[in-house]
Order: C-alpha cells, then sequence, then structure tokens
C-alpha cells in the first residue's frame, strides 16, 4: 500500500512538473508573439498617412490657407474634379500642399490614375513665396505617356527647352515617373499601367540619393549632390529658376495641371 501511495505521488508530481514547464513554455511563447507583435506594429507605425480616405486635414492650396474649388474627396478617393484643359492653354494651376510639417529625408507612396491626355505631378521639399511648386521643388512627373502628344500640341513647350526635332512628341524626361527635366525614368524596367488604372509610385529621397519607384520598379536613381546633377540643374530647364532643389527639407504638394486627377493612400516614412 505504501508503495502504491509512493507512486501515486511521484506520478503526480511528475505531472505536477510537466505542467509547469508547459505552462512555462507557453508563458515565454506568448510573450515572444507580444514582443514580434509590438514589433510589427512599431514597424508599421513608422508610416504616416497624410491622406486615409476620410480626412483632408492638414492640407490647403499652395500660398493660400484652404483647399482650392474643385479639390475633394470622393468614394475615399482625393479627387481634383475639372475638366480637361489643352498643354497649349495651361498658364498654371492651384497646386495644393500638405502644410501640417515639412519632412527632409523620407520615403513617400501613393496610389494614383489619370484621364486620357491627363497630366500632374508630385513635389517635394515645397517652399512657399514663389509663382508655384515647381520654381523651388523637385517633381515626380505623372502623365499619360501614351496619349499625351496626340491630345495636346507640344511644339511650343518643346520649343522653350530648346528641341529642334520631333516637336510633336512627348519627351522622356517629361514621362511618368520622370524627375521632371533632370532625369528620365528607365523605359525597360517602367510599367504603366493604362489610364483609369491605379498606379502605385514611389519617392525615395536621402542627402546621397534619390530614388523614382512605379508599380514595384525603381526606374530613376541619382546622386543629388553630384557633378552630374549639378549639371543638368544648371544647363537646362531650371537654370533661370535660381531656388529650384535649393531646400533639402519642406512640405509635399501635389500638381493640377489642368487636368482631373485621383489619388489615395498617401503615406510617408521619416528617414
Amino acid at each position: 500500500m505504501k508503495k502504491i501511495m509512493v507512486y501515486m505521488l511521484l506520478a503526480a508530481s511528475i505531472i505536477a512538473c510537466k505542467n509547469s514547464d508547459k505552462k512555462q513554455e507557453e508563458i515565454e511563447t506568448n510573450n515572444q508573439n507580444q514582443e514580434n507583435t509590438a514589433q510589427t506594429q512599431q514597424k508599421e507605425g513608422d508610416w504616416q498617412y497624410l491622406f486615409n480616405g476620410s480626412s483632408l486635414e492638414g492640407w490647403r492650396g499652395y500660398g493660400e490657407e484652404e483647399m482650392p474649388p474643385g479639390w475633394v474627396i470622393e468614394d475615399n478617393v482625393l479627387t481634383y474634379k475639372t475638366d480637361l484643359g489643352k498643354e497649349e492653354d495651361y498658364t498654371g494651376g492651384r497646386d495644393i500642399i500638405y502644410g501640417a510639417e515639412e519632412f527632409d529625408n523620407f520615403e513617400l507612396s501613393l496610389e494614383w490614375k489619370l484621364p486620357e491626355g491627363g497630366n500632374s505631378g508630385i513635389f517635394y521639399h515645397v517652399k512657399e513665396g514663389y509663382e508655384n511648386p515647381s520654381k523651388v521643388a523637385p517633381e515626380y512627373q505623372l502623365i499619360d505617356d501614351e496619349n499625351y502628344e496626340n491630345i495636346h500640341d507640344l511644339t511650343g513647350y518643346n520649343e522653350s527647352l530648346g528641341h529642334t526635332e520631333k516637336l510633336s512628341e512627348l519627351k522622356p524626361l517629361n514621362k511618368t515617373a520622370a524627375d521632371y527635366a533632370m532625369y528620365a525614368p528607365d523605359s525597360e524596367k517602367k510599367k504603366l499601367n493604362p489610364v483609369g488604372e491605379w498606379n502605385t509610385s514611389k519617392i525615395v529621397y536621402t542627402p546621397e540619393r534619390v530614388e523614382h519607384w512605379l508599380n514595384g520598379e525603381m526606374v530613376v536613381s541619382f546622386n543629388p549632390k553630384s557633378e552630374d546633377w549639378q549639371e543638368k540643374r544648371d544647363s537646362g530647364k531650371w537654370k533661370g529658376s535660381p531656388d529650384y532643389a535649393k531646400f533639402k527639407s519642406g512640405y509635399i504638394g501635389l500638381q493640377d495641371h489642368a487636368s482631373p486627377i485621383w489619388f489615395r493612400n498617401i503615406k510617408i516614412k521619416r528617414l
């Protein structure tokens, strides 16, 4: 009888130890899962939404206190409602900025789409006090590569840039994902969705390297401190704009180029 009691106590002790070990293992697993979740949430938390589909808080017109007419939210999309204007008649628009804060080094991501013949752009390091953002801020070009030259007369614009041949065509420096009038996108890597379909663009800016991404592919990269950049800056479209790309922090902006435009999921991460 004593032996049976001893065996029973021993068995109970073994079971208790196993249960204790299992419970400790579960605690450690839960702690690890919580740690992993916290790390994931912290990583996701690095992104800051400038537009999440429900509010235009922080946005206003360039040099204005409120949003210009036409810029509205429709179906959770930041929309510019206007008729398509012709390039040859364009004299400037009502660009908007996220004016709540400035950014220096960053990764910016957003989705956008254009109509046939549409044109817009994404500005960064915007400063106010100029005729428009393009006088001071670099631009990620957004345009209908396929149809633009068939709808708009580009002759005068191309002549103003010193072109003498094929004046009616849209030049590589002016196509989607270009660092506008500075660096053309890699045509072999570039995958642009047709008009009316959503595209995803990303800009990565650091003092030593700038990257333009389109639909998951990096199509432009350059060093904004290089001699090559400086030569392009001083000899091309911006030679008459002494403050172009002068500032290394500023607002994020979106261009009104007399075209309907749709944006969503605009978010930024500081680097």
